[in-house]
């Protein structure tokens, strides 16, 4: 496992918030970093990974505002440059993500292709 110095994904004020506060819940498995990553499936052919994991050896360490994060070494060339939002509204709860690298999106947000 490498530790890269630039962050390949950025998260906004609101997902580093909410982050931070699952992250500050009881039971919380501190052992665990912040997972970025795609996988395939969803309506355009992959979808996103963001969830709490425990690395592995194919993965890349970096750091955001203090957030531990871990990414799969494959997985920056889908996603490099992509920011993650927290959307806090009655219509749409949730992380978003809002990725340059993708050529198409599907309506729920979370499957993309390139």
């Amino acid at each position: 496992m490498s530790t890269i110095t630039s962050t390949p994904v950025s998260l906004t004020e609101g997902a580093i918030n909410e982050i931070r506060r699952l992250m500050a819940e009881e039971g919380f498995d501190q052992s665990q970093l912040l997972r970025v990553g795609v996988k395939g499936g969803g309506c355009s052919g992959m979808t996103y990974i963001l969830g709490f994991d425990q690395p592995t050896e194919e993965d890349e360490r970096f750091n955001i505002e203090g957030i531990p994060c871990i990414m799969n070494k494959s997985h920056q060339l889908y996603l490099y440059g992509m920011e993650v939002d927290w959307q806090g509204g009655l219509n749409s709860r949730g992380f978003t993500f809002s990725n340059p690298n993708a050529s198409k999106t599907c309506g729920c947000g979370t499957s993309f292709a390139v």
